[in-house]
C-alpha cells in the first residue's frame, strides 16, 4: 500500500498495542476476533461511522498470519458481530479494509452536507455505499489515500474541506488528523476515539472472549 502520509488520515502505530494483547488467545478464530474487536472499537461503540484496518500478510511473532486468519475467518466473525466490511485494496498479501456499521454509514450519506461534499470530489449522486466504496478503490488504485477519506472515518467536515483546500480555515494543530480553525470540537472527539479504544483494550486484557466484545457491535 502506498504511502499516506501526506493525506487526511494519520497513520498510528495502534497495532502495537494489539500485540501485547493477542498472544493471550491462542486460538486462531479469538486471535483475528481480537485484532477487529481493537482495530474497530469506534465502530462497535457507534462513535465513528467506519473504520480503515490494515491487515499485515506478515507472520506475526506468535508464528501466524492474520490476513489468512481473516480470510478463513472473516465472514464468520463479520456475521456475527453487524459489521460489514469492504476490501478497499490489497498488495503483496497485505489487506486494506474499511469496518464499517451500515446505519451508521447510510445515516452519514444522508446528510446534506456530505452529499455536497462528496459531489464536489466527484463521486456518484446520489451517494450510495457501493458505488462510493467503487470509487474509493478507483482512487486508491491511482494514488494512495484521497484526500476525502476523512469524511468515511467521522471527522469533523470543517478538518476535511480545509485539508483538501476547499475552504481558507487556519491549520490549528496536528491531532490523530490535520485539525484547522477551533480546535475544541476535534480534539475532544480524537478523545472520544482514544477513549474507545483503551475502553476495549482493557475489556481484552481482562479475558473477556473477543467474540464477545465483537458482539457488541450486532
Amino acid at each position: 500500500m502506498k504511502n499516506h502520509h501526506n493525506t487526511q488520515e494519520v497513520k498510528l502505530p495502534r497495532q502495537e498495542v494489539w500485540r501485547g494483547l493477542g498472544r493471550h488467545f491462542p486460538d486462531d478464530r479469538e486471535c483475528i476476533a481480537s485484532f477487529v474487536a481493537l482495530e474497530a472499537a469506534e465502530v462497535i461503540e457507534g462513535i465513528k461511522p467506519g473504520n480503515l484496518v490494515s491487515i499485515g500478510g506478515r507472520p506475526q511473532r506468535c508464528g501466524r498470519n492474520l490476513s489468512g486468519l481473516w480470510r478463513r475467518y472473516g465472514g464468520e466473525l463479520l456475521a456475527e458481530s453487524g459489521l460489514a466490511a469492504e476490501v478497499l485494496a490489497e498488495e503483496d498479501g497485505m489487506i486494506l479494509l474499511y469496518f464499517y456499521r451500515p446505519a451508521a454509514l447510510d445515516r452519514l450519506l444522508e446528510r446534506r452536507s456530505v452529499r455536497v461534499i462528496l459531489e464536489k470530489a466527484g463521486y456518484p449522486r446520489p451517494a450510495r455505499a457501493g458505488e462510493l466504496f467503487d470509487e474509493l478503490r478507483k482512487r486508491m488504485k491511482r494514488g494512495g489515500f484521497p484526500h476525502e477519506i476523512g469524511i468515511f472515518l467521522g471527522y469533523p467536515l470543517k478538518d476535511v474541506v480545509a485539508f483538501m483546500g476547499w475552504v481558507a480555515i487556519p491549520f490549528a494543530c496536528q491531532g490523530p488528523w490535520k485539525i484547522y480553525g477551533n480546535p475544541l470540537e476535534s480534539l475532544q472527539l480524537a478523545f472520544r476515539f482514544r477513549e474507545c479504544r483503551c475502553r476495549m483494550a482493557s475489556r481484552l486484557a481482562s479475558c473477556g472472549t473477543p467474540l464477545d466484545c465483537l458482539r457488541r457491535a450486532a
